[in-house]
């Protein structure tokens, strides 16, 4: 599997890979990304769960909501996200593929750790972009992080050009 990298592996985790969580980013490397659930899915007759961290509701991080426009601009971007979700999760089911999506607001790598143990998922797919010094050193890599913080075995799909 060219671009793969397992952080954590072992033969009895390939055995039984019944629910893999996928993160997606609603971006132009979302078909990557779903390429490989799919090899996954398919291989091990796996459960796929599409999951796109959406940013917090304001009032979630210190800001009051403000006018009326901002929320209902707030909940136009949310339906449009759930609508690409709906999309992504449709392609699996087209390639024969158990999947559903979910749309979750919160702070990203919190939220897919969380998701991960609530849907208690065996396998942990994620992408990494490669960015430069100052990108990591301000922002940090959202794959790196949920490598430090899960117990669940973690698959990094390197992006490359869309």
């Amino acid at each position: 599997m060219n671009g793969i990298q397992f952080v954590y592996c072992n033969h009895t985790m390939l055995k039984r890979m019944k629910n893999i969580l996928v993160a997606v980013e609603l971006d132009q490397f979302d078909e990557q990304i779903i390429e490989k659930a799919a090899q996954f899915g398919l291989a091990f007759n796996s459960k796929i769960w599409l999951v796109h961290i959406a940013a917090p509701e304001p009032d979630f991080v210190g800001y009051t909501v403000g006018p009326q426009y901002i929320r209902d601009s707030r909940a136009e971007e949310l339906k449009n996200e759930h609508k690409v979700l709906q999309e992504l999760s449709s392609v699996l089911k087209n390639m024969g593929v158990n999947a559903e999506g979910l749309l979750i607001q919160g702070a990203t790598i919190e939220m897919i750790i969380e998701e991960s143990k609530k849907l208690e998922v065996d396998l942990i797919i994620t992408g990494h972009h490669d960015r430069g010094f100052l990108y990591k050193a301000l922002r940090g890599s959202v794959s790196s992080q949920i490598i430090k913080l899960s117990k669940i075995p973690i698959l990094i799909v390197p992006y490359g050009n869309p």
